[in-house]
């Protein structure tokens, strides 16, 4: 099977070209850019002024999404966004945590405005596409509150999903699934979390490893590749649909 790869467009066809690099319209980032964001692994070298870890360090970052890094052999992480990693916490979950996790967590506790220490008044959630990236974290994390969660999902993971503590999954391609996407049904909501735009945080960060550690927060793996075959994992990636994150290890 011939495998896909990510190609860079062309610069000067990109967001409008060289001459509309000014606020909205700017290009984000310069090629050739290493993509992914998400990294867990062993600290080799710290820069001056960092104090709270030193090498040798286990971790979990997210990196800058102007910079990339995350399929190299080396990234540079900065220090506000790094959290420490525990032995509880292998690798492989822990970097597949950072931004979908992230996401999830502000979209529950902001955007749903439910408190995960199960005070409060009940909320119904809706959760579609619950097996995915951010989905599979958003159930787990809404479970943590005083809520009643519906979610959505393919026939082949509903277990998966009610592992993750979904109170009720449904068949997004049955009828009573389908309904549930359209925007009428809103009897389903106490709460409509809108359009996210993550604005990671470092507490958020420490906050979720320990959930981790704690057993109350998992990643569903839905493959691992060697660093070597990182071409496969994104081919992957755009060929879906996957249950959980694609690892890629070194």
């Amino acid at each position: 099977m011939e495998a896909k790869l990510m190609h860079a467009v062309q610069y000067d066809s990109y967001g409008g070209g060289t001459s509309e690099r000014r606020g909205a319209a700017s290009l984000p980032c310069k090629f050739p850019f290493i993509p992914a964001l998400d990294v867990a692994g062993e600290i080799v070298k710290v820069g001056k002024g960092v104090k709270r870890f030193k090498a040798g360090d286990k971790v979990v970052a997210v990196l800058s999404f102007l910079i990339g890094g995350g399929l190299a052999e080396y990234a540079v992480a900065s220090q506000s966004l790094t959290a420490s990693r525990p032995p509880e916490v292998l690798a492989a979950e822990g970097a597949g945590l950072p931004s979908c996790g992230l996401t999830a967590h502000q979209a529950v506790t902001q955007a749903a405005g439910i408190k995960l220490d199960k005070t409060g008044q009940l909320k119904n959630v809706l959760i579609t596409g619950a097996t995915g990236g951010i989905g599979h974290y958003a159930v787990q994390l809404a479970k943590l509150g005083n809520t009643h969660v519906t979610a959505t999902c393919g026939a082949r993971n509903i277990e998966i999903v009610k592992s993750l503590g979904a109170d009720e999954v449904l068949d997004y391609k049955t009828p009573d699934g389908a309904a549930l996407k359209s925007p009428s049904d809103t009897h389903l909501f106490q709460e409509e979390a809108g359009t996210i735009f993550v604005n990671p945080k470092g507490d958020n960060l420490d906050y979720l490893v320990k959930l981790m550690k704690e057993g109350k927060l998992k990643t569903v793996i839905d493959s691992k590749h060697p660093l070597s075959k990182a071409e496969d994992a994104w081919a992957k990636g755009i060929d879906g649909p996957c249950t959980g994150k694609i690892i890629v290890e070194q």
